[in-house]
C-alpha cells in the first residue's frame, strides 16, 4: 500500500467520557438534544441517563485515525456508522481501528467503539467503516450520495415524507480549536494551513464531525425532534469545507416506519457556492419525542 500500511494494521485507544464532555460538544455543535444534556429528561426516557452524542463517537474515530495514519493529514472520503448501544456518562469507551485493504491507494478501515458490557465482555457502541486517503494519495473525485426511495408509512407524530428542516452556521477558527482540545483530534488539516495545502486544499478545513453535527443538530432539535436518538448514519465528503464560509444544512424525511417507530431522512450540507461538502442518510428512532403530536 502506498501508505506503507499493511493489512491489520491497528489502532486502539481508551477514555472515559464525562457530562461535562456532552455539554461541551453540545455547545460545540448547537445539538442540545435533551437525551445528551438534560439528566431529568433523559432518565425517563428508555436510556434512563444521558448519552453522548453519535457525532461525538465519529469525533473518537477520527482522533485514532489521525494517529493510525502516518503522513501529514489523512483524508476521509466515507464514514459508515451505526449505534446498537448508548454511551452513558462515565463509560470508558475503546476505539479500535482495524486496515482491512486498499484499492487504488485509499484505505478501507473498519471502525469500532466499545464500552464494557456484562461478564466482561465488551458491547459495541458505534460501529462502521472508513475509506482514508493518506499522505501521497491524490483524493479522487467524489460523486454525492443518492438516497434510497422506499415506500413507507404516510403518518407518524405528526411527521410526514417530505418534510424537511434546515439550518446554517459559520464555523471559525475557534470552533475548529475547540474541537482539537475536546475530542483530542489532532488531523493536521484541520489545524495547519500549510498542512492542508499539502493535501491540495485551500487551508485548514473543516472538521467532518462538525459537518455531520449540523445534522445532528437539526435531527435532535427540529425534524423529528428532541429526544430523537440516532440509530445509523451513511456520510460522503464530495469537498471540502472551509472556517468562514456559510453552510446550509437540510434534513428531509424519505421514509417512516410506524410499526417500529423510524424514520430515514436524507441529508446534506452546502457551501454557498452550492457545492455538496458532505451528505449521506440517516436512521432515527422517535421513541422518545419529546412532542409527539400525531
Amino acid at each position: 500500500m502506498n501508505s506503507g500500511l499493511n493489512a491489520g494494521a491497528v489502532a486502539e485507544y481508551r477514555r472515559v467520557l464525562l457530562q461535562s464532555d456532552f455539554d461541551r460538544f453540545a455547545k460545540l455543535t448547537g445539538d442540545d438534544n435533551p437525551i445528551h444534556c438534560d439528566p431529568a429528561f433523559a432518565a425517563k426516557s428508555h436510556f434512563g441517563a444521558t448519552v453522548a452524542h453519535g457525532m461525538m463517537l465519529y469525533s473518537c474515530i477520527c482522533k485514532g485515525l489521525a494517529e493510525l495514519i502516518p503522513g501529514p493529514g489523512a483524508v476521509q472520503l466515507e464514514q459508515s456508522l451505526m449505534f446498537p448501544n448508548p454511551t452513558f456518562v462515565n463509560d470508558q469507551i475503546s476505539v479500535r481501528l482495524t486496515v482491512e485493504g486498499a484499492a487504488a491507494g485509499v484505505l478501507d478501515i473498519a471502525t469500532d467503539v466499545c464500552k464494557p458490557g456484562p461478564g466482561g465482555k465488551l458491547l459495541p457502541t458505534a460501529t462502521g467503516r472508513t475509506r482514508v486517503v493518506p499522505a501521497g494519495v491524490a483524493v479522487p473525485a467524489m460523486a454525492p450520495f443518492a438516497a434510497g426511495g422506499e415506500s413507507g408509512d404516510t403518518a407518524l407524530y405528526g411527521l410526514r415524507p417530505g418534510a424537511t428542516a434546515a439550518g446554517e452556521r459559520v464555523f471559525s477558527a475557534a470552533d475548529l480549536d475547540e474541537y482539537g482540545d475536546l475530542t483530542g483530534d489532532r488531523n493536521p488539516v484541520f489545524r495547519d494551513d500549510g498542512a492542508a495545502r499539502a493535501r491540495g486544499f485551500a487551508g485548514r478545513i473543516v472538521p467532518w464531525p462538525l459537518l455531520a453535527g449540523m445534522f445532528s443538530d437539526l435531527l435532535g432539535t427540529r425534524l423529528p425532534g428532541r429526544g430523537t436518538g440516532w440509530m445509523k448514519q451513511t456520510l460522503r465528503y464530495p469537498a471540502p469545507a472551509y472556517p468562514g464560509e456559510t453552510l446550509s444544512a437540510t434534513v428531509a424525511i424519505t421514509r417512516l416506519r410506524a410499526d417500529k417507530e423510524l424514520v430515514n431522512l436524507s441529508t446534506r450540507v452546502l457551501a454557498a457556492d452550492q457545492r455538496v461538502v458532505c451528505d449521506g442518510e440517516a436512521l432515527v428512532l422517535v421513541r422518545n419525542l419529546e412532542n409527539k403530536t400525531g
